[in-house]
Formats: C-alpha cells, structure tokens, sequence
C-alpha cells in the first residue's frame, strides 16, 4: 500500500485538476465556439449545462460503482473517457456533437471525481489524509487560477479546439498510471452487494432536475421552467426516500447518513460553494459592467483569492491537528462571510485594494472550510462506503454554486440598474446570510487538536517525574 501511495496521489491531483480547468478554460473559449459553428447562445449555454447535470446526477452511484468494483477501475475508466471525449469535441463537426460529447464527458467526470477522495481514502490511514487532501485542493485552486489565462492564450493562438485538446495528455497518463496501479487486495464482501438501481435512477433523476431547475432560474425568463424542475426534483427526492427506507441495499448507506461529522462536513460544503460561487457571479458583473474593466483587469482584482487557495491549502493540516475540525472550520466559516460582507459594502468608486482585500478573505476562508470538511467526511467514512462519501462531496460541491449563482441571478433582475452595484443590491446581502450558515455546520464537525491529546495522555505515556511502569 505505502509504494503506491504516490501514484495514487498523482492521479488524484491531476484528475481533479484537469476537471477544474476544463470548467474555467471552456467559459473562455465558448464565444469563439459559437462563432466558428454558427451556434445559438441557448445552445452554447448547453455545452456547459449538460454536463453539469450529468456530473450532478451520477456522482453518487460513480461512488458505489468504485466502492464495489474498484477506485482505480473506475476512475481509469473516467479518465480514458474523458480524454477520448476532449478528443472528440475538438474534432466535432457541429454544435450538435459538441453538446452530445459534453454530456459523455460529464459521464466520464462523475466516473473520475468521486475516485479521486475514495482512492486516497483506501491509501492513506486517516489520521493522514489531511496532506494529500490538501495538496489535492491546491491543486484545483491553482488550475482554476490559471484556467483563463491559460484558455485565453490558446484561444487566441490556436483556436477554441485547441483547449478541450489541452487535457488529453494528462488525462490520458494518469487513467493508464491508474491500470498499473491498482488495487491488488479483494475487496471487502459488503462491496459485493446489490447497487439498487432504482435508488440510482432516482437520485440521479432529482439531482438532474434540481440541477436544471437551479440553470434555468439563473436564466432570464427561465424562473418558471426551473420552479417546475426543482418542484420535480422534490417528489423525486421524497420517492427517493421512501424507497431507501425500504431497501435491502439502499443506495445511501445509513451508516454513513447517520456519522453527524459527514452531514456537517456536507452542509458546511454546500454553504461555502454557494456563497463563494454566488458572490463570484456579482463581482464580476459589479467589476465589467459598473467599473468597465476588461475580463484580465477583472481576474487580476480577484487574484488574492486563488492565491490565498494556492498558499492556505498546506497550512490547513497543521491547523487542524492544532485546533481541531471544529475550530478550523468555524474560523474558515466566519472568514468567508467577512468577504461577502466586505463586498457587499462597495459602491461604484471601491478600488483595488477593497476589492482585493474582500477577495483574500473569501479565499482564505473557502479554503480552510474545503480542506477541513473534505477531510471530515472522507475519514469519518467508512472504507468500505469511501466512493459514496466522494460522490455526496462532490455532489455539494457543484449543487451548491448552482444554487449560489441561481440565488444570486433572481435578486439582481428585481433591481435591473442599481443591482450590480453591491452596496445597492439585494444579491450580495442574501449571500452572507447563505455563508454565514456554515458557522454553525461548523460548530457541529468534531472537537479535538493538540490541547485535547495534552489532557488525555496514553496508557503507556509516563507523566513528567515519574517512572514508566511498562518495562521494555
């Protein structure tokens, strides 16, 4: 186990990010995309939306799929698929195709993600998973960081095929590194139970529709359709239930819905990528079309934020060894809602140094709340449900910007004009409400740190003065 400790970290570093620059990259490339294949907006708008439902909707079963068969058989499987469909797209004829093969690519991410926490899981003992978690979560800050840049200089050099060809070889390596490296042991006989199909298809199904329904109210004339489709994603959900409670081998393991850690480390997720994402969304409209900056201008303003990602992400096990989860979190929870308080408070003349100053903190928090929940739900879960708690990770992980943004697009269309500026809307006020949720989610992961290992000394630790009774 301990020899393949550094492949498996390789690939689930790169995985996930290569899967965080593909978002950032495409956002870039996408209007040159509609110009070259002579697309609608509607439909551009779907080569991002079909995938985010696809990924939504199959992360969770992805799980249970490398829970029972594999994490290095699933997530080689998702690689080599998204490899072969960044291929496609960049061959693809029409918009048609693109938007087909977005969706498979989102089929081949729900596959890759989850395994890149359940493998980490099953190789590292959990009192030290808080490292490679870490590295991991620097790691996507920095592809996310580096998405436009990099998406705008090859768009404007080689053309918008050219970034979907960006992450091939990676992918590629890593899902052929995965093969070799995979697990050798049997699996655990739980594993080796039913997947409940229906149970699948029904979470797969609400997550879809609250997916879409999220998409569709952020859309201009769309709160109808979404209202619908969140309304749908409800009575799946409650079907859902109903059937769980009935299943021989539900879906969701009670076990694991019942670790209050793992519900908390997920609220806190949930909380913390609404906010951020939701306030994100407001900045940049607030910075393009209030101050008139361009989009390099605008990423430079909120700089501070990924590089606060970058450069917290290492200090975040330390922290938690020293004060605890709880503490940690807590710290991070009220750092992010200071950010969005300080970006609310801007008017039309807020310089670079308010805005930078806000961004920092939204950084320095979203990431101590990242690294200290992940780490939470992927210890406290049991090895043999890993996959299913990467998948409920992950799954927070891309409703909640959704719902963030959602939230965020139907309050600034209530104040057309003044909205965008900060200090004059409603959006950025709802969302330090949203942030400040996650304080008490929080408030509920586990205590521990240094100072409570100090009082609880081990039986065979002598007290200072005395003799050790153990001989040796």
């Amino acid at each position: 186990m301990t020899a393949r400790r550094g492949p498996v970290l390789a690939c689930s570093v790169v995985g996930a990010a290569v899967v965080a620059l593909d978002g950032t990259v495409l956002t870039v490339a996408q209007p040159a995309l509609q110009r070259d294949l002579h697309a609608g907006l509607d439909q551009v708008q779907w080569t991002s939306t079909g995938y985010l439902i696809a990924v939504a909707s199959l992360l969770v079963l992805a799980g249970r799929l490398g829970d029972r068969y594999g994490h290095h058989r699933v997530f080689a499987l998702g690689a080599l698929g998204f490899a072969a469909t960044s291929t496609g797209i960049a061959l693809a004829p029409g918009i048609g195709a693109v938007i087909v093969l977005r969706v498979l690519q989102g089929v081949c991410g729900a596959l890759l993600q989850p395994a890149t926490l359940g493998m980490l899981r099953t190789a590292f003992p959990p009192e030290r998973l808080g490292t490679p978690i870490a590295v991991r979560t620097a790691a996507i800050g920095l592809a996310a960081a580096a998405g436009p840049l990099v998406g705008g200089a090859l768009v404007s050099a080689y053309g918008w095929r050219s970034v979907f060809l960006l992450g091939v070889p990676p992918t590629l390596a890593i899902g052929l590194l995965a093969l070799v490296t995979g697990e050798r042991k049997p699996r655990p006989q739980v594993e080796r139970h039913a997947l409940d199909p229906l149970g699948a298809l029904l979470l797969a199904v609400a997550l879809g529709l609250l997916v879409h329904g999220l998409v569709e109210a952020a859309r201009p004339g769309g709160a109808t359709t979404g209202a619908l489709a969140c309304a749908g994603a409800v009575a799946a959900a409650i079907t859902l239930a109903r059937h769980e409670r009935r299943a021989a081998r539900p879906l969701l393991p009670p076990e694991l819905l019942r670790r209050a850690p793992v519900v908390a480390g997920l609220a806190v997720l949930l909380a913390a990528s609404a906010a951020l994402f939701g306030s994100l969304f407001v900045a940049t409209y607030f910075l393009q079309d209030v101050q008139g900056l361009d989009p390099l201008d605008c990423a430079l303003r909120v700089l501070p934020l990924a590089v606060l990602m970058v450069l917290g992400a290492p200090l975040c096990p330390p922290l938690q060894r020293r004060f605890g989860p709880r503490r940690t979190a807590t710290a991070g929870a009220a750092l992010l809602t200071l950010g969005v308080l300080l970006l609310s408070r801007l008017d039309a003349t807020a310089g670079a140094a308010s805005v930078g100053t806000a961004a920092a903190l939204l950084g320095a928090g979203f990431v101590t709340l990242l690294v200290t929940a992940t780490s939470v739900i992927v210890h406290r879960a049991p090895e043999a449900h890993a996959g299913v708690a990467g998948g409920l990770q992950q799954t927070a992980m891309n409703v909640g910007p959704a719902l963030g943004v959602a939230v965020a697009t139907l309050l600034l269309a209530r104040v057309p004009l003044g909205g965008f500026v900060p200090a004059a809307g409603a959006a950025l006020p709802a969302l330090v409400v949203i942030a400040a949720l996650a304080v008490p989610a929080a408030l509920a992961l586990p205590g521990g740190g240094a100072d409570r290992r100090r009082t609880r000394p081990g039986p065979t630790s002598p007290r200072p003065g005395r003799r050790s009774c153990v001989r040796s």
